[in-house]
């Protein structure tokens, strides 16, 4: 039986994708700096009665990206989807500019997920209907001061996804972005403690409430599906609402 992989698997997002594509039935192989993480995602899966497999990779390293890939594919036999999860925010704005900030943020929130398609879409071929989510964000769309190199990031993947979906579906795969909003995971926590914002975010956005990695996880499970069959390079946004009003 062949599997998703998922990078940065170990917690938020990435962890909760894990357990509801477990929940239905498919393995997973993930992908995380953070071992200790990876395994309790993998404890969850387990339970579920699924195979998960795990591997540390830096997905900004090209060689460490060919030998988990190829580890994956000898243990569930194939790769069937594949969800870039993983990424950074590095905060800093475009007046303390610094390259090796810049080129840290996009290396592993843009150029991995592009050098994981080209990687990764041989396997998905061979599965005869895979499927790509990439993670984008609200912030693809809205600036923020403190973030440029995240929102050039998360912009730059939804370029990723109109382009490469137009190429791959000669071979029958499908590429989707998901563009979350406030999302309580390990990665905006430091965000969320600045004082008044999450009252603030919460205020402002139609459904009441900060979104929990499972709600977007409820929509890649669903992007990754036969049920999003006739879906791709699309970019969906899943905010509650939050920028149907302005920008963030």
């Amino acid at each position: 039986m062949s599997a998703v992989l998922i990078t940065g698997g170990a917690s938020g997002i990435g962890r909760a994708t894990a357990v509801a594509l477990a929940e239905t039935g498919q393995a997973v192989a993930l992908w995380d700096l953070n071992r200790e993480g990876m395994a309790e995602t993998a404890a969850l899966c387990h339970e579920l009665g699924v195979a998960c497999s795990f591997s540390v990779v830096d997905v900004a390293n090209s060689a460490q990206r060919v030998e988990a890939l190829n580890a994956a594919v000898d243990v569930h036999g194939g790769i069937h989807g594949l969800v870039h999860a993983a990424g950074v925010t590095g905060p800093e704005p475009i007046t303390t500019f610094t390259p090796e900030n810049w080129d840290f943020v996009i290396s592993i929130n843009l150029t991995a997920a592009a050098a994981l398609t080209y990687e990764v879409a041989p396997h998905l071929k061979l599965s005869e209907g895979g499927s790509i989510v990439y993670l984008s964000s609200v912030l693809g769309w809205f600036g923020h001061e403190w973030l440029p190199a995240y929102c050039t990031s998360k912009a730059g993947l939804l370029g990723l996804t109109r382009a490469s979906s137009h190429e791959l579906a000669k071979v029958g795969v499908r590429v989707n972005a998901v563009c979350p909003g406030y999302i309580e995971t390990p990665m905006t926590e430091p965000l969320l403690a600045i004082p008044g914002l999450e009252n603030n975010v919460v205020g402002t956005t139609p459904l009441g409430r900060l979104g929990q990695p499972r709600d977007i996880a409820d929509v890649i499970v669903f992007l990754l599906s036969d049920k999003a069959r006739f879906v791709t390079g699309a970019s969906l946004v899943v905010d509650g609402g939050l920028t149907s009003i302005s920008a963030i």
